[in-house]
């Protein structure tokens, strides 16, 4: 038992420490061949921050525990606007653009009521993971485009977070840092894997011992140490006023976790839905997804006060399910 806790816990240092060394190598990579770093930060780091959930959940499916994956994948949503929008509120509350909401509520929605309608005949199989990522390949063109609009005043506070971020600028030319930060990537998914790998076997060992089922144990301990990267790049952003960045990483989270890493899954194997879910953890996911825009456009910000509020559901979301 206690080896597997340090299993557990040695994985999950691996995810946290892989996802940054891979935001890092990517981002720098990526800006040594002029991709703009506002493109870079809603892509690169987007995906940096959701490569835990990516890789524990296709590793999980892969290896027959599609439960896992499931359950990895609604937890995280739930923990996503519960938990990580109101610790990120409750640091600073966050002032709220009407565009951000307008543009990501109904996706924020969509990814929430994907799960019931796709997941109806008992299966999210391998053509609704094809329907799931050509929704997301369309979402991503938008965003992509959206951000090529965007103000340059909005340009520059990415561009100041991520200088002050682990993939800030380095002095040196383009060409010769190329070399390294391929290092960086290649070791950052290699840590991913192995830390999910490690993971997925402890997770799974200690629902056995305690008699929980994969579902419920992805669902709380998965799904937060998975979530660790979009917990502290909200928070971090919350704290340096940058409400939009905190926002923008829990819920484009939100979109990638189902439109592409359920999708990701559910290609690795057809994942089998338990009907448990829909009574429960779906409506609390969708009711949150609804949540979001009232809060936010009833003074156009989420306060102390809502943060609250937020981190209360998801205590009383917690405590339901181990009680269950």
């Amino acid at each position: 038992m206690l080896l597997k806790a340090v299993w557990f816990c040695v994985g999950l240092a691996g995810l946290y420490f892989g996802a940054g060394w891979l935001v890092r190598g990517a981002a720098r990579l990526a800006r040594s061949f002029g991709v703009s770093p506002l493109v870079v930060g809603l892509t690169v780091v987007a995906f940096g921050t959701s490569a835990p959930e990516l890789v524990v959940s296709t590793v999980a499916a892969g290896r027959g525990n599609g439960a896992l994956a499931l359950g990895n994948v609604v937890g995280s949503n739930v923990l996503n606007i519960a938990l990580i929008l109101g610790a990120a509120a409750v640091v600073r509350p966050l002032a709220v653009r009407m565009a951000l909401v307008f543009r990501e509520s109904p996706m924020l929605a969509a990814a929430a009521l994907a799960l019931p309608v796709l997941g109806l005949d008992g299966t999210i199989s391998r053509v609704d993971a094809a329907i799931l990522l050509t929704v997301f390949a369309g979402y991503l063109a938008f965003v992509v485009r959206s951000a090529r609009l965007e103000s340059a005043a909005v340009g520059e506070e990415f561009r100041e977070f991520q200088a002050e971020e682990a993939i800030e600028r380095r002095a040196e030319p383009r060409d010769s840092s190329r070399l390294p930060n391929v290092g960086w990537t290649l070791l950052g998914i290699g840590t991913l894997l192995v830390g999910a790998q490690m993971m997925v076997d402890s997770a799974v060992f200690f629902a056995r011992v305690l008699g929980m089922s994969d579902l419920v144990v992805g669902l709380t301990v998965v799904a937060l140490g998975t979530s660790l990267p979009e917990l502290a790049t909200s928070t971090v952003a919350a704290r340096r006023g940058e409400a939009d960045i905190a926002l923008g990483n829990a819920l484009g989270s939100n979109i990638f976790n189902v439109f592409y890493i359920l999708a990701a899954a559910a290609l690795v194997r057809p994942i089998a839905v338990d009907p448990a879910l829909f009574r429960f953890e779906v409506p609390v996911l969708i009711g949150l997804s609804l949540l979001f825009p009232l809060l936010a456009a009833t003074r156009r910000r989420i306060g102390r006060l809502e943060g609250g509020l937020l981190l209360a559901c998801y205590a009383a979301f917690t405590a339901i399910l181990l009680m269950r």
